[in-house]
């Protein structure tokens, strides 16, 4: 799978797509589509075959549009992927509870994981120049308001959520790959260990004798997963602890 980096388009014309501002007026028969229908399609196909799957030429197939027209809606793929990340940051809509900025970040660091499984392809965007973007600046909005009760400066509140959403990107991605690897590979961790455990036991340096730690922990944390892990409990643990940290930031004020 290939990393595809957002901004890389048009600034002027990606932003007035962005925030639905018309192009300049153009001759010929009213068109037969909109941006957000085309939006919608790219989205259809990378949520069915990846992100590599969305072509210019796919989308307008997928249309039933001649493969140039599509083009009187986006200007090119550097832009579709733009609008394409804008639109599903608009799926981020998940009440903040009033029950203190703990449960509040926590909720929008939820919602941001399920967004990812519900669209893997996100994973592969990297948005160093975010979408300028409505969606995209709600998203943002809405991750700092949860954290409205701290005292922190802006600069810090922007570092703390740049922390949480880097960590619900990385997380999100090692539980999208797991789930990818058991497709791949056809067995789940539970079948691959059965396969693999008599393999080790077969080799004397690989006993408990002498890796006793590793043996210890990983068979704690076999049984309690089933699995050679479970991306979930690491997404929960980690959030636990990163929020921690900043408790003890702002306790220390």
């Amino acid at each position: 799978m290939s990393t595809e980096y957002t901004g890389g388009g048009d600034p002027r014309r990606t932003i007035e797509l962005l925030w639905g501002v018309p192009g300049p007026p153009r001759r010929g028969p009213k068109p037969k589509l909109t941006v957000a229908e085309v939006v919608t399609t790219a989205m259809r196909l990378a949520d069915h075959d990846g992100l590599d799957a969305v072509t210019m030429r796919r989308v307008a197939d997928e249309l039933s549009v001649a493969p140039m027209s599509i083009y009187t809606y986006v200007p090119g793929r550097a832009e579709l992927i733009d609008l394409m990340l804008d639109t599903a940051h608009g799926e981020l809509t998940a009440e903040l509870p009033d029950t203190g900025w703990r449960d509040a970040i926590t909720a929008v660091a939820e919602d941001q994981w399920r967004l990812y499984h519900r669209h893997p392809w996100l994973l592969q965007i990297t948005a160093g120049r975010p979408p300028l973007g409505p969606n995209t600046f709600a998203k943002y909005e809405r991750e700092l308001t949860a954290l409205d009760e701290l005292d922190l400066d802006d600069l810090e509140l922007d570092a703390v959520v740049t922390l949480v959403t880097g960590f619900v990107h990385g997380a999100a991605r090692g539980s999208v790959d797991a789930v990818r690897l058991v497709r791949r590979s056809g067995l789940t961790d539970a079948e691959w260990w059965a396969r693999s455990a008599p393999v080790l036991g077969e080799i004397p340096r690989a006993d408990a004798a002498n890796f006793p730690r590793a043996s210890r922990v990983g068979s704690a944390a076999g049984e309690a997963h089933n699995a050679a892990s479970d991306p979930e409990h690491h997404f929960r643990f980690g959030l636990a602890c990163i929020l921690d940290g900043v408790e003890q930031l702002v306790e220390r004020r």
